[in-house]
């Protein structure tokens, strides 16, 4: 591997990341590389690497390394520490992002605090099924979701149920797992994310869940979810592409290896 790395440790609502400008260093094997500064007994620890790197379709392309060595398609709070890091870094304060979801279109809204809008995909709503006990809506926002309503969320052991329903058989490229209760007009929200576990927050999850409260529980958009991190925002008209609303925090800048 690289003998030295400069990265960013950042977080949006305390979803975890470590950010390297590809750019500027490649690396020699991003697998090995992530397993091993996403490790808190390695390195900093985190839940993933974000990779800027270069793009022949967009002002810069993402790559995302979860801390097992998975790829995911999409990482929305990621996404918004990679715009932060290109307002710093590049001047942009708005970006047009490629990922293997397709295209991301991120916009700093303020600087103190940072609060990033970023222009996801179209949510699709599948149809709902029974799984371990609980009512599920699967739901794609360019990677795979699947939501549960539940009426306590304190109830749920999100460690045990999370990769129980993640790895079921009937998702064969797994699914991240999201319990969503309803508390007034807001969301409270506990993420299990595929490659990752559970986590503080998941952009897209959010989206998700925001997506079924409006299409399934009579919700009116913006929606404000609470998750462990903090607070996300969403809106969203039915059949178009929803926006995410978030912070997106440096914790410091180092180098590896």
């Amino acid at each position: 591997m690289n003998a030295t790395v400069p990265f960013v440790k950042m977080n949006g609502t305390r979803n975890e990341f470590v950010v390297v400008d590809g750019r500027e260093t490649p690396l020699d094997d991003p697998v090995a590389f992530a397993q091993h500064i996403c490790d808190p007994t390695r390195g900093p620890g985190a839940d993933g690497l974000l990779l800027a790197l270069d793009s022949a379709t967009a002002d810069v392309r993402m790559r995302i390394i979860n801390a097992d060595g998975s790829e995911p398609e999409m990482c929305g709070n990621g996404i918004r520490c990679l715009a932060r890091y290109l307002d710093e870094h590049d001047g942009r304060s708005a970006a047009v992002v490629e990922t293997i979801a397709g295209p991301i279109a991120t916009r700093i809204l303020s600087r103190e605090p940072y609060l990033v809008s970023e222009v996801m995909g179209v949510p699709q709503i599948g149809a709902p099924h029974d799984i371990a006990g609980f009512r599920a809506t699967p739901v794609d926002v360019g990677n795979p979701h699947v939501v549960i309503f539940v009426d306590d969320l304190a109830a749920i052991d999100v460690r045990v149920m999370g990769p129980r329903i993640e790895r079921d058989p009937r998702y064969p490229e797994g699914t991240n797992v999201h319990f969503a209760q309803i508390a007034g007009d807001r969301l409270r929200v506990l993420h299990w994310e595929r490659g990752a576990g559970a986590t503080a927050a998941c952009g897209t999850g959010a989206v998700s869940c925001a997506a079924v409260a409006i299409a399934q529980h009579g919700f009116v958009s913006p929606v404000n979810l609470d998750v462990p991190g903090g607070t996300l925002t969403v809106e969203w008209s039915a059949g178009e592409r929803a926006t995410l609303i978030g912070d997106a925090v440096v914790e410091f800048s180092s180098t590896f290896g």
